[in-house]
């Protein structure tokens, strides 16, 4: 009779399947904000449409006051940092305005010392 086969620990492969489920979790939670943030858009604009249709076809109020813009302007500041918690506060100065910069100031100096 055979000794037991069993098959060796094989850490590397753990490991590779280990990185690769949190990698799959990691785009799944992003994809996760990003619809989130998409629906929060949406309920946005509706309720937003809605409100302000409502208010100025109900009152007497101007069209062009507080009142009527005060919520989808509040309401607008939550959603905007909502944008930044989901895309990155590094939209504008991200890596690839970093490089630019660095390119740019690199060659200034290079056609300084030239």
């Amino acid at each position: 009779m055979r000794k037991y086969e069993i098959e060796p620990f094989e850490e590397a492969d753990s490991k590779q399947n280990f990185e690769r489920e949190e990698a799959y979790l990691r785009a799944k939670k992003k994809v996760d904000n990003i619809r989130g943030f998409y629906v929060h858009l949406v309920v946005y604009l509706l309720i937003n449409i809605f409100l302000i249709v409502t208010i100025t076809s109900n009152s007497d109020q101007p069209l062009f006051s507080f009142g009527t813009f005060s919520t989808p302007i509040f309401w607008g500041i939550g959603l905007f940092f909502h944008f930044l918690s989901v895309f990155g506060k590094n939209l504008i100065f991200g890596k690839a305005w970093e490089q630019r910069q660095i390119d740019k100031y690199m060659d200034d100096d290079k056609r300084r010392w030239e």
